[in-house]
Formats: structure tokens, C-alpha cells, sequence
């Protein structure tokens, strides 16, 4: 359920945006997609000019890519923990951004204009994507405009144990939503993810409430991660067909 819409020149110029924002001897939450890998490049690029810099990949795909663009990668575990670097920033895109106003052109201050919650999961890649982007100092999105939204409405991405499913679809529905199993594109059976888990898209409508459907998702056994992000998010980086617009919250 990979998400579409945007022109990849203005995902470039988001995920390029946000890889200035690194700084030498950074260490980076590397996220994944489409946009993110738009700065995995460019961060690629700049390790090659001389930057110092350090990845913690948040997907299988993501570390393939890295690792193609010769950047050094870290575990999570090897960033996070006593004596450990920390991470920095972490750069990830969104499949649903909840922001208000409309933001700076590049090359002026961030507005601060109210950056909401998010969607995730579309790669079915959330649950470490959330590790990562909770676990770093600051947390830059990348978008392009047709992920932009005033209240989210999307499927919510709920990756549960295989065990589970059937309970997690019926805690799903007693609050108001309706799941369905992912199925692969390519293979018969559902799409399995980086952890050996299934996932539920699971239809809501409109969410007046992000912060208490991620809790009610939260703690339903059987739920390894969901795909709402709230309070995480630091900036988001928006490309157009001009140029980029930043919020801040």
C-alpha cells in the first residue's frame, strides 16, 4: 500500500532540502521511501565531498541504499544506549502530514505554523521507523504537497503479530475502523515486514483525535506498532515545482 501523487522533482527537492540540514559528525536516522531515498542521495553526495556522518537505517531498503551511497552505518543499537552517539537528526518521510498555514519559501526562517501528526507505513516499514525518529534529537519530514492535509484521514498502517491478527481486526473494528490484511503485489499471500510480522490497514475516516487512537491502537494485544506519529515531528520539508516550503512546530 505504497503511497503515490507528488512529481519526483518536488520529493527531490524535500528530501534534499532536509540532507542540508545534516551536520558534519551527525549521525542520521536514514528513513524510507521514495522522498527519504532523495536524501539518502544527497547525503551520499556529500560524503563523498568530505562529510562526516553516520547512518542508522530504518528498513532493509533503506540499508541497501545507504550503503550504495557509501555512507557508514550504525545499528540502532550501536546509536542508542549508554555511551552511545545518540542520533542526531533522522529523516523520513510521511505518507499523511497533518499542517496548518503556508509555511516559508527555502531561504527563510521556518514558520511556525502548527506541524501536526503523521501517517507512516505505506512501506510497512513503521514500527522502526518510529524507533528511530523518537530516538533523535530532531525529526525532519519530507513531503511532497499531495501528502499535505488539514485533518489526516488515510488507512492507518497497524503492523500486528501473526497470532493476533484476528484480534487485533476486531479491536480495530469495536473502535471504529475497518481492517484489511495487506496482500503482496507481486507473491500470493500478505506482505510480510522487516520484523516477520503482518499488517492491517486499518480505515478510520477522518481522525478528529490522533493522539487517542494511537494510544487505543497502542495498547491492543497484538499490536507491534501503528503508523500514527504524533508529537514527533520537528519540521517538515514540502517540495513544489519551485522550490521547498518548511514548517516547524
Amino acid at each position: 500500500m505504497k503511497t503515490s501523487g507528488g512529481s519526483d522533482a518536488a520529493k527531490r527537492r524535500a528530501g534534499e532540502s532536509a540532507a542540508e540540514a545534516v551536520a558534519d559528525g551527525d549521525v542520521v536516522g536514514l528513513g524510507t521511501g521514495s522522498t527519504a531515498a532523495h536524501a539518502i542521495r544527497r547525503l551520499g553526495d556529500r560524503v563523498d565531498s568530505g562529510l562526516d556522518v553516520r547512518g542508522v537505517a530504518t528498513s532493509f531498503a533503506s540499508r541497501e541504499l545507504a550503503a550504495d551511497c557509501g555512507i557508514p552505518l550504525l545499528d540502532l543499537d550501536e546509536a542508542v544506549g549508554p555511551d552511545a552517539p545518540g542520533i542526531d537528526v533522522a529523516i523520513d518521510g510521511a505518507d499523511q502530514v497533518a499542517v496548518g498555514g503556508e509555511g516559508d519559501e527555502t531561504g527563510s526562517d521556518a514558520a511556525d505554523i502548527g506541524v501536526g501528526a503523521l501517517i507512516k507505513g505505506g512501506g510497512a516499514a513503521h514500527a522502526r521507523e518510529k524507533l528511530v525518529d523518537a530516538a533523535a534529537d530532531r525529526f525532519l519530514v519530507v513531503a511532497d504537497p499531495s501528502k499535505e492535509t488539514p485533518l489526516l484521514d488515510r488507512s492507518v498502517p497497524v503492523e500486528v503479530l501473526s497470532a493476533g491478527r484476528s484480534a487485533v481486526a476486531e479491536a480495530v473494528r469495536a473502535a471504529g475502523g475497518e481492517p484489511t490484511l495487506r496482500r503482496a503485489e507481486r507473491k500470493d499471500g500478505p506482505v510480510v515486514t522487516d520484523n516477520g510480522n503482518l499488517v492491517l490497514d486499518c480505515a478510520f475516516g477522518e481522525i478528529d483525535d490522533p493522539d487517542a487512537l494511537a494510544t487505543r491502537l497502542a495498547t491492543t494485544p497484538g499490536v507491534v506498532e501503528h503508523g500514527i506519529f504524533v508529537g514527533l515531528a520537528d519540521e517538515v520539508h514540502v517540495g513544489t515545482e519551485t522550490g521547498v516550503r518548511v514548517a516547524r512546530r
